[in-house]
């Protein structure tokens, strides 16, 4: 699956192999460098993900560790050649933020994908009409275009995947509720809410479920989140929307991306099963459009 992952996780994948690697072979850094003729400074690098590694030195780090099957040599420098390769959404950078581009390259590659909003539809999906309401407000006519144009192309990108992820969303009533669009087309939200409806009943990888409004006060009024799941012993990834501020993703083993897994399942005990979600979505798109 890796060859579909795209270059953040892969190059994520990869580094955590080689640390793995390292430390089961009890080596620190500083050994490792000083047998390589290396500077400690690159080992850094190369397992911070600041650096690519070049084949060659990929070979000479296996060496090192006493790996010698070929098949596992050959999977590690996959890993590599994938990690080097351009991402797609480097032609958006610029024009957004750094850490919401991290989080694409890492969502590009997830196996498991838990999202909570509370405020308006995720971007994934989204239907372009309404995606270009919501970018009115930017700045100019081409940057807005532009930011459309990335929302869709996350949803184009999600769709070749050789083998799609789980996916699985949790909206607040308020998300279906708003009449996204009324002042430019009132059949906007609708047609959102019924693309929403359809895709859940069709993909057999997605589920969304609706928190109603009475079941009151819940831990999603404090912002939307998405955890991201990987296939490769890679650690969950957690990020946080800023709705006020800075977003934030977090990765490793930071304790937020546990108690924000627990925060999921609690959530989703407080929405209505899938099948009732899926009414209350149909349900709101015939009460929008009388």
């Amino acid at each position: 699956m890796a060859s579909d992952q795209g270059p953040i996780v892969q190059s994520a994948l990869l580094r955590t192999e080689l640390v793995r690697l390292r430390k089961e072979k009890g080596m620190t850094q500083e050994q490792v460098a000083s047998a390589l003729e290396w500077s400690p400074s690159k080992l850094i690098r190369v397992e911070g993900g600041k650096n690519a590694i070049t084949r060659t030195d990929l070979q000479a780090l296996l060496l090192t560790y006493g790996v010698t099957s070929e098949s596992k040599q050959e999977r590690l420098q996959a890993l590599a050649r994938g990690a080097r390769e351009a991402a797609w959404w480097n032609a958006f950078r610029g024009e957004v933020s750094d850490t919401f581009l991290t989080f694409t390259g890492y969502a590009a590659g997830a196996s498991y994908i838990r999202h909570f909003h509370n405020s308006i539809v995720p971007g994934l999906l989204q239907t372009r009409e309404y995606a270009e309401v919501f970018s009115t407000g930017l700045v100019s006519q081409i940057v807005r275009a532009r930011t459309v144009r990335m929302r869709m192309q996350r949803q184009e990108e999600m769709a070749r995947r050789e083998e799609q992820p789980q996916q699985h969303y949790i909206l607040d009533e308020a998300v279906i509720r708003r009449h996204v669009g009324i002042k430019t087309d009132p059949a906007i939200m609708p047609r959102q809410l019924t693309r929403i409806a359809d895709e859940a009943e069709q993909k057999e990888e997605m589920s969304v479920r609706v928190i109603p409004f009475s079941a009151g006060a819940h831990l999603g009024v404090y912002g939307p989140f998405t955890i991201l799941e990987f296939e490769g012993g890679l650690g969950d990834v957690l990020y946080m929307e800023g709705m006020s501020g800075p977003s934030s993703l977090v990765t490793g083993d930071d304790q937020r991306v546990a108690e924000y897994r627990d925060n999921f399942e609690i959530l989703r005990d407080e929405a209505l099963p899938p099948e009732k979600s899926i009414a209350l979505l149909r349900e709101t798109a015939e009460e929008m459009m009388t």
